[in-house]
């Protein structure tokens, strides 16, 4: 039996497995992480799988036929998003046409609206994988076509879409085996607010906070943030070092929701590194409510480089609104005490959520050149299907339009709510607005090259800084 796992193709640097799924302005690409742990799990499991990444290989949907062809396989695996979700069917489609395997589809979209997909994908995607994927493709394989008893998933039943029953977050993340990178190009894979190359590691799944815009916790992990145990997670590391060494030039970066929100586990993981010897670079993903000058310190001691930390506005009804639960004066705390670790700060902004006006964007903008962080993203807020976002801007008549096709501009990331009081192309004004306001201080720019500390820094600098121009001129 051979299966495939596929990143198919779709617009050129198309990157699926961040939360908003986008070509970015920056054009980052990063590694399929969730295909590359359910490509795991079925070689543990003893089958003939291979992950392709047609993305980052830069491939077509012409070079999927062929592949297909060439390879026949007797399961598909393929990702999907909102954003890309006629194309992902047209790939299911092109399976179905170059061979007789089964398509099973994973992902955020397919797993907040199973019964649209399917309908829409008439007949080319066989079963819909609802939530974490890891196992459920396992047992489908397992027991295809017997799958009433596989929880989690949707198919065709005598006409009709079944869904099974909701399948358990995996509560030992131990026993899940390492991402299978070892099908993949690691040096690939690039984003230039990172050092290169880089390697994302999860250490844990699942989000307490309920931010009602956030996608991965409501969709597909969970409020309950379970966690992987620091032996474990250092173990990747060490795998990782031998299968790509040179991360060591680079960077690791720990895609967890929210790295420091376990602060006793954070330390533990930072002195599993240091007790090895590990000479590493590594980021988090990280919360103001959690600053810590212990943790910091300990982070810092260990190898940490930055934070990337939702800020998300600079007006405090704003943050209220999309139940952040954290202050302003918790943001300029938390950079208090990141500067004070030496920790550089990433921070993330998002134009556009309920009750945004003119007036609080500009705020926001104010708010975020104070702060004194080292670089920013500003981003339209994307209201995608399956979060309380969405459900308020349905309601609300908030939505510019549910034809998927058409929340991308040319592939780019884009605000998709309108609201009477404030449109779209205002808040994307905005959003460009906040991105030029910041990167082309001359100031700014002078730190940029004069920070350079190496050759691979140099080149995601200078690669980074090409697209992300490239993206402003073109705007």
């Amino acid at each position: 039996m051979k299966i495939l796992v596929i990143n198919e193709p779709f617009v050129k640097d198309f990157c699926r497995t961040q939360r908003w799924a986008a070509r970015t302005r920056g054009r980052v690409l990063r590694a399929p992480d969730w295909l590359a742990y359910a490509t795991a799990v079925l070689e543990k499991a003893g089958f003939n799988v291979k992950l392709i990444d047609m993305v980052a290989n830069n491939q077509t949907k012409k070079d999927l036929r062929i592949l297909i062809r060439k390879e026949k396989p007797n399961f598909v695996i393929l990702d999907s998003t909102t954003p890309s979700i006629y194309s992902d069917i047209e790939c299911a489609k092109i399976v179905k046409e170059e061979s007789e395997a089964k398509v099973i589809m994973v992902g955020p979209h397919i797993s907040a609206l199973p019964k649209e997909t399917l309908s829409m994908a008439e007949g080319a995607i066989d079963i819909a994988c609802i939530g974490e994927c890891d196992y459920t493709v396992k047992e489908i394989i397992e027991n295809y076509p017997n799958l009433e008893n596989v929880l989690g998933i949707a198919y065709y039943d005598c006409g009709v879409v079944k869904i099974t029953g909701r399948r358990p977050l995996i509560e030992n993340l131990d026993e899940l085996p390492f991402p299978a990178w070892h099908h993949l190009d690691l040096m690939k894979y690039f984003d230039g607010g990172k050092l290169y190359p880089y390697i994302d590691v999860i250490s844990g799944r699942g989000c307490p906070n309920q931010c009602i815009f956030c996608l991965w916790p409501q969709v597909m992990h969970g409020t309950r943030y379970r966690l992987r145990s620091p032996k474990n997670v250092v173990d990747e590391i060490e795998y990782d070092i031998k299968l790509c060494p040179q991360v060591l030039k680079g960077e690791f970066f720990f895609e967890d929701d929210t790295f420091t929100v376990n602060k006793e586990r954070a330390i533990l993981i930072c002195e599993e590194i240091l007790n090895r010897g590990l000479k590493i670079t590594f980021s988090v993903n990280a919360r103001v409510d959690n600053a810590d000058r212990e943790m910091f310190k300990m982070m810092k001691k260990a190898g940490c480089r930055e934070l990337l930390v939702g800020f998300e506005s600079g007006v405090q009804q704003i943050l209220n609104n999309m139940n952040k639960h954290i202050t302003l004066e918790q943001s300029i705390e938390f950079m208090r005490l990141a500067k004070e670790a030496k920790l550089q700060v990433h921070g993330c902004f998002v134009i556009g959520l309920p009750g945004e006006t003119e007036e609080t964007a500009k705020k926001t903008i104010e708010f975020a050149l104070n702060l004194g962080m080292d670089t920013i993203q500003f981003s339209g807020a994307v209201p995608f299907p399956g979060t309380k976002f969405f459900q308020m801007c349905e309601q609300n008549g908030w939505l510019i339009t549910k034809s998927w096709d058409k929340w991308l501009y040319s592939g780019e990331q884009q605000g998709v709510v309108s609201y009477p009081w404030m449109s779209q192309e205002r808040i994307n004004y905005y959003v460009d607005l906040g991105l030029k306001k910041f990167y082309f201080r001359p100031l700014y720019i002078l730190k940029f090259i004069l920070k350079t500390r190496s050759s691979s820094d140099f080149y995601r600098k200078f690669r980074g800084a090409k697209n992300f121009l490239s993206y402003l001129l073109k705007r």
